[in-house]
């Protein structure tokens, strides 16, 4: 029985070590607006956006991968205009993390460029 309590005790004293170890993922879960022209101002709507996480953010389109700047950067919000560079089409957003070892992750949204 005791073993068992150990077992259980250590299993949670790892679960917590995990969790409080662990990097805040981004994510962004919508775009205002939607679709745009060159120049125009996008705000994204996530969680975990904030400078500390975040360090670039990229348009692609599957072959080629388009840097933006970000203008405005918050916790939960992130705004960028959309560059004169880019030719019209439908982009995904990909952000670039912070830290010793960056991850460049896809998000679940999409910008349609008129």
């Amino acid at each position: 029985m005791k073993f068992s309590y150990v077992i259980r005790a250590v299993l949670a004293l790892l679960i917590v070590s995990i969790c409080l170890l662990a990097e805040p993922m981004p994510m962004m879960r919508s775009l205002e607006p939607p679709s745009g022209k060159a120049g125009d101002l996008i705000t994204v709507t996530g969680e975990n956006l904030d400078k500390d996480i975040v360090a670039k953010l990229f348009l692609t389109d599957g072959n080629a991968d388009f840097p933006v700047s970000i203008d405005d950067q918050a916790a939960t919000t992130l705004k960028f205009k959309i560059p004169s560079t880019l030719k019209p089409g439908r982009f995904a957003l990909v952000l670039e993390t912070k830290g010793k070892e960056p991850k460049q992750i896809e998000q679940p949204v999409k910008l349609t460029v008129e």
